[in-house]
């Protein structure tokens, strides 16, 4: 994609998000779209934001499991920008608008103590790196069409990975624990309005959750970027993600690390 052709579309992405009203599928209108491609729209798509006075308070991690990389036909996780504006307290009410189709996940997050530069990160240097991992909540939101109704295409990685990878929002609670537990098998059991949706462990982010910090790391070293001290790192969604509607609660069991929930408001 040429230049004017990225900043066309993270324009697009904006207006979206602030209307709410979805724009169409980048990888159709730019049929040679490259995972590059997606990421520079995604960085024009953050500078815009961070124009606007937003800041930035960490990173998401996604598609880690292998199901939904075979399911796209990558072998590679994801990444996008979180922002100061998209943290939300444990029992959160979440405004009716605010999202335009907000789906939500269960996974883990690393608070960073120390940066964390790559390349050659390994998973060792991301637990001395990390002062506590806390249980989350993500709440995805896609300003790209899921799928193009005249012609019935899908959306592919590139429209998610140029739509900051659909995050739109961050619920943190729970129990902190120590970055040398077996987050393997920290698991989660999901529900909306009291009926249980998914279960999952920490293993099906690569193995291990700490190994999607490690990757995050050494893919932002070929940007010449990094992990900073203080920052939050989503490391991926180890189960399915839920739809969520209008006056549905969404809790997470964490078990021993507690529980963390958030309401979407019913509205008028």
């Amino acid at each position: 994609m040429t230049e004017p052709e990225i900043a066309a579309a993270a324009e697009a992405l904006w207006q979206a998000e602030q209307t709410g009203v979805q724009t169409g599928l980048l990888s159709q209108a730019h049929p040679g779209m490259t995972m590059d491609d997606a990421y520079a729209v995604q960085a024009a798509l953050v500078a815009r934001k961070l124009a606007a006075g937003r800041r930035v308070i960490g990173w998401k991690i996604g598609l880690t499991s292998r199901a939904m990389q075979q399911q796209l036909g990558i072998e590679t996780p994801d990444s996008g920008v979180l922002l100061e504006d998209m943290a939300f307290e444990d029992g959160a009410v979440i405004p009716r608008g605010r999202f335009i189709a907000p789906r939500i996940e269960a996974e883990l997050a690393f608070v960073m103590k120390a940066p964390l530069l790559g390349p050659g990160v390994q998973p060792w240097d991301v637990l001395a790196a990390t002062q506590v991992v806390v249980p989350a909540l993500e709440i995805l939101d896609t300003r790209i069409v899921r799928v193009d109704r005249a012609t019935g295409q899908a959306r592919t990685i590139v429209d998610t990975i140029a739509d900051n990878a659909a995050n739109a929002g961050i619920v943190t609670g729970g129990r902190a624990v120590a970055p040398d537990t077996d987050l393997r098998w920290c698991g989660a059991i999901l529900s909306r309005n009291g009926a249980v949706e998914e279960t999952g462990l920490g293993a099906g982010v690569l193995n291990d959750p700490v190994r999607a910090i490690a990757w995050l790391a050494n893919r932002l070293a070929l940007y010449n970027q990094g992990l900073e001290a203080g920052q939050i790192v989503l490391s991926g969604s180890f189960i399915r993600a839920v739809e969520c509607r209008p006056g549905d609660t969404i809790s997470a069991d964490f078990g021993p690390l507690g529980t963390v929930s958030v309401h979407f408001d019913r509205g008028l």
